[in-house]
């Protein structure tokens, strides 16, 4: 498809080559299914001129659903938002950085193409605190955000936690019970040693700075804590700093 056209928007331009609707045109477009002299352009309102305007083979007009992004946050890669910044706010700047094509985890077993359109919008959810690490949720999905703002209290997030120091037997029963802090009842999980400096803990209705507050009152010096899972759904084996797609099959 070539075309001498003055400068005009590139929805414009396609629907009037293809003599399609300028919807039909913007789906394709935001589809990735449009190059321009052989680079994909995924912005309907594109300025385009004499370039040479390609429909990829087998392009659909379709909505794009929503995506729900599953993030491994690295260690040291989290620090606290400054005075001037709302912590919803710095979790976006964070996802910019983060939520990018070449980040994303080469071995998806999601075989979807990322699409910019999957990074607009996206709400941070159950955020990691500053000096956590591990996985945290990035969704447009309207259905996550309300599951992972509603349900927390029936939610199971398992952490592994090292450590310096050691517990007795009766130490390591007040963690499962939620009792450790004198004067807090936290909820009750499943706590167990993994090696001799590591800790798994799994809870539901987890409370920010919960397992670290338990640690210090019992003597332990958390070093790390990692989050592996919420809900069904676990980080599997995406390296740090990359992410990959909530899969169809996965529930939280």
């Amino acid at each position: 498809m070539n075309d001498t056209s003055p400068t005009e928007r590139l929805s414009k331009r396609l629907a009037r080559t293809l003599g399609c609707s300028r919807r039909d045109a913007e789906r394709y477009i935001a589809g990735g299914w449009v190059r321009l002299d052989g680079q994909v352009v995924e912005e309907p309102q594109f300025k385009i001129s004499t370039q040479t305007l390609e429909l990829a083979k087998g392009a659909r007009v379709e909505e794009i659903p929503p995506a729900t992004l599953l993030v491994h946050v690295g260690p040291d890669e989290f620090s606290a938002p400054d005075t001037a910044s709302s912590e919803q706010a710095h979790a976006a700047s964070l996802a910019r950085q983060w939520l990018t094509h070449d980040t994303h985890w080469a071995d998806d077993p999601d075989r979807r193409t990322p699409l910019k359109a999957h990074f607009r919008g996206q709400q941070a959810l159950l955020s990691l605190s500053p000096g956590e690490q591990g996985l945290w949720v990035f969704s447009q999905d309207r259905r996550v955000i309300r599951r992972l703002a509603e349900d927390t209290s029936r939610l199971e997030q398992e952490w592994l936690v090292e450590v310096t120091g050691t517990l007795d037997a009766a130490q390591l029963e007040s963690l499962c019970r939620g009792t450790a802090l004198p004067g807090k009842q936290f909820a009750p999980g499943k706590v167990s040693w993994q090696s001799e400096t590591r800790l798994r803990v799994a809870v539901k209705g987890m409370v920010p700075g919960q397992v670290q507050a338990m640690c210090a009152a019992l003597g332990l010096g958390v070093v790390t804590i990692k989050r592996l899972r919420i809900g069904g759904v676990s980080l599997a084996r995406v390296p740090a700093g990359q992410w990959r797609y909530l899969r169809v099959d996965e529930r939280f």
